[in-house]
């Protein structure tokens, strides 16, 4: 859950204590007494029907530190790395999510560096400061720069992520931590999520076959059904594919979301890798986004396209079947590269150019929903 939520929360907790906890709708309200009659309690007259069990994921493209990213930080930061204007834009949409999730596809280096882009990625780790002061819970950590800096930018990246409390999957410093499925408290709701990626630069292997993931049909179904016995109602697939800057998906990664899709085990798809949108469907009564483009990234060429992102977000709820997802959305996004750089949610008031908003809402809408994912509910907020 968002930042926010977790507060809540907590505070719902301690208020409980004393005065009881609200019903959804409020905090710290106390349960209504119902009326005594001769020192008896009084059974209402008409019963309450059982409040609707519900939660919203937001997951976002990836999140490729660029050396010009680090420098518009060191500019917000006074001389101080601080990445959080970078991503303020969307952080409403972000911290009001019940479950939101990143795709970290670099690795993060110490303190001290050193910090470096294309080809072999290190960013500094005051991006995992952002990423949770934003409202980040989780984060895929399998990509193609997975091991950019060998086993030790493994763990420099998730020591980053364990020190300001954001979850991750994908990547693992030991073979005990690699065996432990990922699974959220989610609203009152278990939630895992399991992350893969097609391969790794250059050709590189995993320095162990546990600690990097990837992709293999019969392996991500594995994973799912140990975050299922871990105790998760629903499962979240984080798949890092495809081809860049092709807003298509191609046939291997069709073929892959059919096959996962089909299976019990998995509820959603998300995807990553393109840099560019690509499209959102529905197979087999589940939802597969199959690029969400760049979160953030400074090409040393833009392209336009690659500036250009969305967040998916989903409603699930339980019915008689089990959860499905009962609302599907998507919220286009927009590296401004200003200056300052800055990261722009499309369907929130922005001063961003009026005719480049719109050029990239075209070009979004028409990518989202080629697979005919408007057809099956798909709907951008505002429109």
């Amino acid at each position: 859950m968002s930042r926010v939520r977790r507060w809540l929360v907590v505070l719902c907790g301690i208020t409980a204590l004393v005065t009881g906890c609200a019903k959804p709708g409020g905090v710290g309200v106390p349960e209504p007494v119902p009326p005594q009659v001769s020192g008896q309690t009084v059974t209402p007259s008409r019963t309450q029907a059982p409040a609707e069990q519900a939660f919203t994921v937001l997951a976002t493209g990836d999140v490729l530190i660029h050396p010009a990213l680090t420098g518009q930080a060191t500019a917000d930061g006074g001389g101080k790395r601080d990445f959080t204007d970078l991503f303020a834009g969307v952080r409403p949409a972000v911290e009001t999510a019940d479950l939101a999730v990143c795709h970290l596809e670099v690795p993060l280096a110490g303190k001290n560096g050193p910090f470096e882009g294309y080809p072999l990625f290190s960013a500094p780790p005051e991006v995992a400061t952002a990423l949770d002061q934003t409202g980040y819970d989780t984060c895929s950590t399998a990509s193609n720069h997975t091991f950019d800096h060998g086993a030790a930018g493994v763990t420099t990246t998730l020591d980053a992520l364990d020190g300001v409390g954001i979850r991750h999957t994908g990547s693992a410093r030991t073979e005990a931590e690699a065996a432990t499925p990922l699974v959220l408290d989610v609203a009152g709701v278990k939630v895992g999520q399991v992350s893969f990626t097609f391969g790794f630069n250059r050709g590189a292997e995993a320095p162990a076959p546990w600690m990097g993931n990837v992709i293999d049909v019969p392996r991500v179904l594995e994973a799912a059904r140990a975050a299922r016995k871990a105790g998760a109602e629903v499962v979240i697939a984080s798949l890092h594919w495809g081809i860049e800057n092709q807003h298509e998906p191609t046939a291997e990664q069709r073929a892959i979301a059919a096959q996962v899709l089909a299976d019990p085990a998995v509820d959603l798809i998300v995807g990553h890798h393109a840099h560019v949108v690509q499209p959102f469907e529905k197979i087999n009564g589940k939802w597969v986004a199959y690029g969400l483009g760049n979160q953030v990234a400074r090409h040393e060429t833009p392209r336009g396209t690659t500036e250009e992102g969305v967040m998916a977000r989903f409603r699930f709820v339980r019915g008689a079947s089990g959860w499905t997802v009962d609302r599907a959305e998507y919220l286009p996004t927009l590296v401004d590269l200003g200056p300052p750089i800055r990261l722009r949610d499309l369907t929130a008031p922005s001063d961003v150019d009026s005719a480049r908003r719109a050029e990239a809402l075209a070009r979004t809408d028409q990518v989202v929903r080629s697979l005919g994912a408007a057809e099956e509910g798909l709907r951008r907020p505002g429109e």
